[in-house]
């Protein structure tokens, strides 16, 4: 397979080595280059013998001499080398399948790719990996590799996933960890489904795949309004979710005596539903699985307590809106309470926006719209700074799920808007606006 290069970094080694746009990059010390995880993989080396074919597609070699690990400056046409690959699977839980219509078309493309799983930190569920990929990934051991495995059992994973092969894939998950490539496992509980019993037997058999696997959040289904001819499942109650605690406490408590690790964890939004406290942050150890909602109130708490010790009070009065998900907002307003108190010339208002675009089963703060944002605190005083978390934006920190861009968000509600990430200090910083002290 050849792959195409788009451009070469100026003043590079490639550039150097006399190589140009438009060329075909075939081999690099013998081994054929398919995508992003080959390049990386084999450029590593000091010394390189890269197969190529120019723009009149004939063959030529080039060598080059450079510092480990340091880049050869070639750009290729997309970051993967390759097209991103796509989910095969129908699973009963999908929330692309809840989106409504019209929103834009990335939002509907469902990845499933291995090498976003060791760049991105993306979920696979491993139906979509062929031999090769799976050799690959063990002689390369490309790790931590992350599996949305939701349940050990072969039956109820073909059921849940709609796939009939997504039973047999399970055989892979033990030969990564055989070959101890280092695993974090997603669980996507529903109710009645596989939690209960279920969850029992998927983190008992997930325990003797231990120390390989790493970590496993078990994190509840999202179900929007838009469910039409969707399979019929409910959200948690708050008992439903005591019952998940219990068995992840339990499980928990076991890996810990055994690995040093409690290496299962709960996502936050269990103990909100259930009513119970979230534990501190020395529970969580190295925060493995924030990314899924685990631990990211008592992160947020440690962080914000911590920049609380040393910190200078606004020099003048300043008043604040945040706007967050309904399932935070408590614990939001809980924080900025306790600051005001220190500073009695900051005002701090917290604003639970509803999700009426996804439904009001959706309450965390990553779902929430800019047009619901606009439709409840339009006309509202927000004071000289309206902060979001920035987990409502996509990557780029530009655009709401719904499209409406912070821009739009700043000029329609006539305030500053300052997105803010998942970080203590940072969120004390907004609040107190360091940036204007």
């Amino acid at each position: 397979m050849a792959v195409r290069i788009q451009s070469v970094d100026r003043n590079s080694f490639a550039a150097h080595a006399g190589i140009r746009p438009g060329e075909m990059l075939l081999s690099i010390n013998g081994h054929e280059i398919e995508d992003v995880l080959d390049y990386r993989f084999y450029e590593i080396d000091e010394k390189l013998s890269l197969e190529l074919l120019d723009q009149t597609k004939k063959p030529h070699a080039v060598l080059i001499r450079k510092g480990q690990y340091e880049s050869i400056g070639l750009e290729f046409e997309t970051y993967l080398m390759d097209q991103q690959h796509s989910c095969r699977n129908h699973c009963i839980f999908c929330f692309i399948d809840q989106l409504p219509p019209g929103m834009r078309e990335s939002l509907y493309f469902k990845d499933d790719d291995s090498r976003l799983s060791f760049l991105f930190g993306n979920y696979i569920t491993l139906t979509n990996l062929n031999e090769h990929e799976i050799s690959r990934i063990i002689a390369m051991h490309i790790s931590p590799i992350n599996i949305s495995v939701h349940t050990m059992d072969p039956q109820l994973r073909v059921k849940m996933m709609g796939n009939r092969f997504a039973g047999g894939a399970l055989r892979t998950l033990k030969r990564f960890a055989e070959a101890n490539v280092k695993i974090n496992c997603q669980l996507v509980l529903c109710p009645g489904i596989n939690d209960g019993a279920q969850l029992e037997r998927t983190l008992r058999e997930l325990g003797k795949l231990c120390p390989a696997v790493q970590s496993i959040a078990a994190v509840p289904v999202g179900l929007t309004k838009y469910r039409q001819g969707l399979y019929p499942m409910e959200p948690y109650t708050p008992g439903q979710a005591a019952g998940v605690l219990d068995i992840v406490g339990r499980f928990g408590d076991e890996f810990l005596k055994k690995f040093g690790e409690r290496i299962v964890y709960a996502a936050d939004e269990f103990y909100l539903c259930a009513g119970r406290a979230i534990p501190p942050s020395e529970f969580y150890g190295e925060f493995s699985q924030l990314e899924n909602g685990v631990g990211l109130i008592s992160n947020l708490s440690q962080e914000f307590h911590d920049a609380m010790q040393d910190f200078s009070r606004p020099g003048k009065a300043r008043r604040v809106t945040v706007a967050t998900g309904v399932a935070a907002s408590k614990f939001i307003r809980g924080l900025l309470d306790e600051l005001t108190i220190k500073c009695n010339n900051l005002t701090c208002n917290v604003v639970a926006v509803t999700n009426d675009f996804f439904g009001h089963n959706i309450t965390v703060a990553g779902l929430v719209t800019g047009g619901d944002i606009i439709r409840q605190l339009r006309g509202a005083d927000l004071g000289d700074a309206l902060l979001i978390p920035s987990v409502m934006l996509r990557r780029e920190g530009d655009v709401f799920l719904d499209d409406v861009s912070v821009g739009e968000l700043s000029r329609t509600l006539q305030v500053r808007v300052i997105p803010v990430k998942n970080d203590g200090y940072e969120l004390l910083d907004a609040v107190i606006g360091r940036d204007e002290i």
